[in-house]
This record gives C-alpha cells, structure tokens and sequence, in this order.
C-alpha cells in the first residue's frame, strides 16, 4: 500500500509555496526547502537563520497571500519545517514525496536530482513541477528506482484555487506509480488529472499560449483594442472576465513571455508556430519598460489617481505604449449575443455576426479548434484531457472541442474551407463517419469521439462523479421551475438545484423547497441540495434575490416580503424536520441565505474551497433564514449537554461578530473555525466528486437509520446581550467607527441573535426566533438608508456605509 505520510517541497517561491500550502492544508507534514543565499556576509555564514532567509521568506509570502493559499493558517503552516539545501537536505530521507520546483534550468534540476538519488527512500516518489523541460532529459543519469519512480506533476498558478493538475510519465515510470499519483491528487489534492505526454510545455500551455499569441496578434490585423478583445473572449464565449488581457497581467507579462518563448524554441515543426510569438509591442514592455502586470502594478491595464483623488483605469496603446483611459467594447455581435440564454446560443451570435469584433472572434476561435485537433495524438490522446486542461487550467467554461460542438462541427466546417482554412484530416473523417459532435450521451453514459478508433468511447470519471448537467440531459428532472429543479439521482435519493444569476434564492425557489419536500417524501429516501455552476469561485448560493426585495420594498409590499420570509423559514424548517436526510453540498460561494439554507441541512459535506459568510449587513439587511439562529445553535451545541453554559458573553460574541461584520471563511476549514460548519460536517478537496459523496452521505445517513431530529428550545443570552452591544455599538459611532445605520442593524442582530425581550438562560423556541428575524428583517427594508444600501450593493458589488 503507498501513502504519502509526509512530503517535501524543493523551492519556496510563488509555484513551491502554493504546493507546500496546499500539502500541509491536505494535513500533510511537508519539508520545504530552498538554497542559501548567495550574498550572505561573514558573520552570517554559520548564522542558521540567515541560511535559510530565502525559505523563510517565501513560506511567509504564501502565509501573506492572496488570495489565500493556506485553508486554516494558523493550524497548516504548524505541519511545514523549513531548511536549506546545504544544511538540511537530509530532512528529505524519510519522505513519501519529493516535488522538484527549483528555476527552470536542465543543469540545476540535474544535479538536485543526482544528490536526491542517493538520499531518498526506495521507493519514494519523486516529481518536477517542471513546465516545459523534457523529462527523459532530467532523470537519464538517476538509478533504476528513481527513474521508476520519477514523473512530471505540473500545477498551475495559484496552486490552490486552480483546479488542473497535470501528469506526465517519465520514460521508465511504473504504471501503479502513476495510477497512484492520479488518485492522490484527485481525492488528496483535489485536483483534476489531465494526462499529457512529454512535450514541450504540455497540454493545457501549449494551447493556451498559441491561442494568446495567435488573440494577440489578430488584435493588430484586425484593428481593435485591448479592451475590445478582452470584451469579446471574456463571459460571452466562456472565459473568464479576466480574459486574454488582464489574465496576462495576473499571470505577468514575463511569466506569459517565458513559457511562449519556450514553445517557440521547443516547437520548431509546430505547423503555428509563428502564432507562439508575442507582439513586438509586449516585448518591449517586458524587456524595456518592466511593465510586467499586476506585479508592478502596470501591464496592458493599470490604475491612477487624479487630483481629485478619483481611480481611473487605464490602458496601454500599442503603437505609443502610453496609458489611455478607455470606455465599454460595443459590437453588434455582443449585443446579440446579450440577449441569447445559452452559452452555446451566445457563442454562435459571436463567431457567425458580421462585424468587425465577430470577423476577429471567428478568426482566433477557428484557429484554435484547428490547432487543437492538430495536437492529438502528438500532446494528449484524447480530446478529452485537452478540453480539461483548458476549464481546469484557464478557466474555460467549455474546452476547444465542446466550444467546437458548441457552434456546430458541420457548419464551423463549412465556413473553414469556404475560407481556405486547412481542416485536419482526423475532423473531416469524422464527419465522413456520421459523427456531427465530438461528445454524446449513450442513456447515462458521457461518450467522446476517439480519433485513434475512429469511434465513441466512455469519458473516464470517477465512479464517485456526478454531473448534473449530464442528468438533465438524460431526462432525469422530475420536477422544475425556471429557477429550480429538482434531479433524480439515483437510488432513490434526489438533488435541488438551482440556476438562477449567481444561484440567488427568490420566491419561485423558496416556494419549490417545499414541492421537492413533498415529491422525496412520497418517492425517494433523502435530498442533496447542490449546484454545479462554473466560476472562480462557483456560486453555490450568493443569497437572496436583492432586485426582488428592492422592488418590493420600493413599492411598499412589505407585506410580500414578510411573506417571502415566511415561505423561507417554512422551507427550511420543513426540511429540517423533513422524515428523510437532507445533506448540502456547498462549493464556492455560499453568502447570506446560501449559508442558511446549508446550515439548516442534517449535514454539510463542503468542497475545501468554500467562502461562506452571513454578509446581508453589506446590504443594509440581517439574516433573515434562520442563520443567526443556526450559528448560536452551532456555538452552543458544540459542548456536551451535561457541562452547564454559563458565560454565555463567551459564547454570544464570536456568532454576533461574524455576522455583523459579514466574516466569509477563506476555506471549508475557516468555516468550521467560525461555526458556519459543525465538527461533524465533512470537508472534500475535490469540487468534481462533491455531489456523490454528498448523495453517498445521505445513503450512509438512510442506512444508519435515519430519524429527524428533535425539536428543542434554545437557551439565549437575552436582555444582557442588548445591553453589552449598545453600549459598544455606541462607542463605536461616537469614535467614527460605524455609521447610524450600521449602529442600528447591529442592534437588530443582536436582538434577534440573543433572543429579544427575555432573560438570560431563557429557553425559547426556533419560530419564536425566526420571528424576531423576519420581523426585524421586514423593518429594515422600509428604511430608506437600507434602500440606498441594496440598490448600491446590487450596482456595485460593495458595501455602502450610511
């Protein structure tokens, strides 16, 4: 059996760190290690922290990062020990995993690995985090078990937020070595495996380079700007809103600059090469005028103050390389595509328009489905690891071949060799074959069409994997609404999700929460309460509907609220006390009543990169689904019932604060430290395998004899809470800390949260709580300030102190 018990990182800087966090976040004991620098005085030479100044600095730029690297700081950076490679390299010896991630030069990774040969256990497993050096050439001088044991494993920046994790096999690799690595990666890391072959700057680079290169300069021929391709292959084709632009200025134009550079050297037969090089124009910036992203704070985009102490955002020209101030891309094509639903209906409206931006869309995007096809088998062998490279990686929503199936295989097909294009040979016998898509559903099974065979085969998933786009595919709804549905999952267990803008909950979605009560509990066994949608981070709920609520409010429908808050709370409630297990599985961001309606689920089995929070004071409101009811639950519940709570202060100003100072956890983890998860929720590293071992709960749940829980009154700190908080909210105001309003609904929260007009110790009921919360919920929207405050939270996405 191989367990990776402990593991070592060589190589502190940015990638090195971000791995080392992401191995002790894991609860995995890791060594990092880093050289000793070359400019050390006299005196410092025997000095052991001096020594290692260079380790010690880049484990504390990862502890300072954002965003975070680390799921819980204070507890995972207790499992790394530092050191240098002169003085502690024999920390390594007793390690189950040794990831190379020193400079990117073949003489130095050579000599590591020769010192590391004759230290390591047999039997360790050694990787580069290399992005562009052919293996064969790193390992030709190591032993047979090293070299059996050595393999490529490249993440992507940050380590911890991007999903791709790419395998490569050495040329002597043992097939359980690799077999092994994949799995602790999937389930351990919570990676997503692409596997690629050894070629220069492997998948996900190699097609994401050559496709920058080639945006970059059909920038130029085309005539438009920065800002109108960045406009272009942002959200409208399913990239990032990053795009191509401001990801090179995240990533640093230097960054961008090596890995092409190395394509183009390393790719001499490469039938696009000349695509792989970058403008003159960004050449300059990086060699001339260090002019290198974010990093130095000015790249193709940066940002000054006037005079007047106004930000305004700017952007590089070309031709001068000065800074001009820019306004919003508008295309015809873009408006088009504005008013499509789907994501493959907006695509179409793009590539096929008529106008200047839809003629530079369709010149990129073809040629990069092209280059694509073109690759296999010589980077990948299936379609497949290269449209996950390109989600994983780049954070794409759909990879080249889905983008391909997106805008029609026939059509797209048509319109290249109308134009001249050269199809690849592979393409058209397919076509030839009957095939029109690249990807199909066979009943229940994803397949993908397979050059090699010429044929349809099964797309590798996890057994644990569920896809619930797949599911609706397959008629496996049973119950919908426009802003819900209901999803046979198999096995007599089902699954509520919802899709909405950002998953926001409205009155359509609280009112189907009991409609999907009723049909689980005539037809099925348990609930899982989870969304897929794609994002960095995801939106699992960003909570309730603001437009809705301000239009209500702004009307004078208060009573309309008052019931949406009431069809909430019976929602919830009823699901709570539902006579089967409901288990959430919350992943990316579960803000306001998304983190109520997880709390109030029997279980919570939580992807690790989960940013959930009561935020609603941002917006002028409290939590008004029963989260400050949960969260005291959570506090106070923590202890066993034979200890007595008596400093309910204790206990009643950590809830209070997360809530009125809207805390978000940076991690699963963070959550549970904040009381958003119980100790007994679950914490899974793979977003990919979240609804399975959710739904996997629920059977556990079912098979364990599942009864509803208990209805039990909640002791509260009452009247003596109120008291505490005025007079802190107070000072608070008088010092210029918190504005009038901000005063008043704190005040609201910890009414509500302490229970009202009772004294301490008082056990009341959960309807008496939630109550006070919709009472006190309803009052703040018929203030004008709370109004203010929504209407510029919805505008801006930021909080408006009034």
């Amino acid at each position: 059996m191989r367990r990776i018990e402990k593991a070592a990182v060589i190589g502190s800087g940015i990638m090195g760190g971000g791995i080392a966090a992401l191995l002790a976040s894991a609860g995995i004991p890791t060594v990092l290690l880093d050289i000793v620098p070359f400019d050390l005085k006299e005196e410092e030479k025997k000095d052991p922290k001096a020594r290692s100044r260079i380790v010690e600095a880049g484990l504390d730029a990862a502890v300072k990062a954002k965003p975070p690297l680390f799921m819980d700081k204070k507890k995972d950076v207790e499992l790394i020990t530092t050191g240098n490679l002169e003085d502690d390299l024999d920390k390594v010896k007793d390690c189950d995993w040794i990831v190379e991630v020193v400079v990117e030069k073949l003489e130095i990774k050579q000599q590591l690995f020769k010192k590391l040969d004759g230290i390591r256990k047999p039997g360790s497993i050694i990787s580069s985090n290399t992005s562009g050096i052919p293996l064969n050439q790193m390992c030709k001088d190591l032993s047979e078990d090293m070299r059996q044991h050595f393999l490529g494993t490249h993440f992507f920046n940050p380590v911890r937020h991007m999903h791709l994790l790419e395998i490569i096999e050495g040329p002597e690799t043992l097939p359980d070595v690799l077999n092994f690595m994949a799995d602790f990666g999937e389930r351990f890391l919570g990676k997503g495996i692409v596997w690629a072959k050894d070629t220069p700057n492997f998948v996900g680079n190699r097609i994401g380079v050559q496709n920058i290169g080639k945006a970059m300069q059909a920038m130029q021929v085309h005539g438009l700007t920065i800002p109108d391709v960045d406009a272009i292959f942002g959200p409208p084709m399913g990239r990032p809103k990053t795009a191509v632009f401001k990801t090179s200025d995240l990533v640093g134009l230097d960054t961008m600059k090596h890995v092409a550079d190395n394509c183009y050297n390393m790719c001499p037969d490469d039938e696009m090469r000349d695509t792989m090089a970058l403008p003159d124009f960004v050449k300059t910036m990086v060699e001339e005028k260090n002019l290198l992203g974010n990093k130095t704070k000015a790249g193709f985009y940066t940002k000054e103050i006037t005079p007047e102490w106004k930000q305004i955002r700017k952007v590089i020209n070309p031709e001068t390389l000065e800074y001009e101030e820019y306004g919003k891309a508008d295309f015809p094509c873009l408006q088009e595509a504005k008013q499509k639903e789907s994501l493959p209906e907006k695509m179409r409206a793009i590539v096929y328009g008529d106008d200047k931006g839809a003629k530079y869309a369709w010149d990129v995007v073809s040629n990069a489905l092209i280059y694509s096809a073109n690759r296999i088998p010589e980077i990948s062998d299936t379609i497949v690891d290269i449209d996950n490279a390109m989600k994983w990686g780049y954070n794409w929503e759909l990879g080249p071949f889905e983008t391909w199936d997106a805008i029609g295989v026939q059509e797209s097909v048509e319109k290249m060799e109308a134009e001249g294009m050269s199809v690849p040979e592979k393409i058209k016998e397919m076509l030839k074959s009957g095939a029109t898509t690249f990807y199909k559903l066979d009943g229940a099974t994803k397949l993908f069409f397979d050059f090699a065979s010429n044929n349809y085969k099964p797309v590798p998933v996890n057994e644990k994997q569920i896809s619930l786009a797949d599911l609706r595919a397959n008629n496996k709804v049973v119950k919908s609404v426009p802003s819900c549905s209901l999803i046979d999952l198999g096995d007599g267990v089902f699954n509520l999700e919802f899709h909405t803008k950002m998953n926001a909950l409205n009155y359509e979605i609280v009112e189907f929460m009991g409609t999907a009560r009723d049909y689980v509990k005539e037809n099925g066994v348990g609930l899982v309460i989870a969304n897929q949608a794609s994002g960095m981070p995801a939106p699992f709920s960003a909570g309730a509907d603001l437009k809705y609520m301000l239009d209500a409010a702004r009307a004078g429908k208060f009573e309309e609220l008052n019931q949406f808050i009431k069809t909430a709370h019976e929602g919830i409630i009823n699901s709570k006390y539902a006579p089967f297990p409901v288990v959430a599985a919350p992943n990316g961001l579960a803000l306001g009543g998304g983190c109520e309606i997880c709390m109030a689920a029997d279980k919570i089995v939580a992807c690790a990169d989960l940013f959930m929070g009561l935020v609603e004071i941002g917006a002028g409101l409290l939590p008004g689904g029963g989260g400050m009811m949960h969260l005291w639950r959570n506090f106070i519940e923590s202890k066993p019932d034979v200890a007595t709570l008596t400093d309910y202060a204790g206990y009643f100003i950590k809830p209070f604060m997360q809530v009125a100072q809207a805390k978000v956890s940076n991690s699963a983890a963070d959550a549970r430290n904040c009381g958003f998860l119980r100790p007994t929720d679950r914490i899974v590293f793979n977003k990919d395998l979240l609804t399975g071992e959710a739904k996997k709960e629920v059977l556990k749940l079912v098979d364990d004899g599942y009864v509803p829980p208990r209805k039990r009154k909640l002791p509260v700190f009452g009247r003596e809470a109120q008291g505490m908080i005025a007079s802190n909210m107070l000072n608070m105001r008088i010092g210029g800390y918190i504005t009038p309003h901000m005063e008043f609904i704190a005040t609201k929260i910890a009414y509500c949260m302490s229970g009202g007009d009772v004294i301490q110790g008082t056990r009341v009921s959960e309807e008496y709580l939630l109550g006070l919360e919709r009472e006190a919920f309803v009052e703040l929207w018929k203030t004008e300030n709370t109004q203010k405050m929504a209407e510029h939270m919805m505008k801006t996405g930021k909080p408006l102190m009034l």
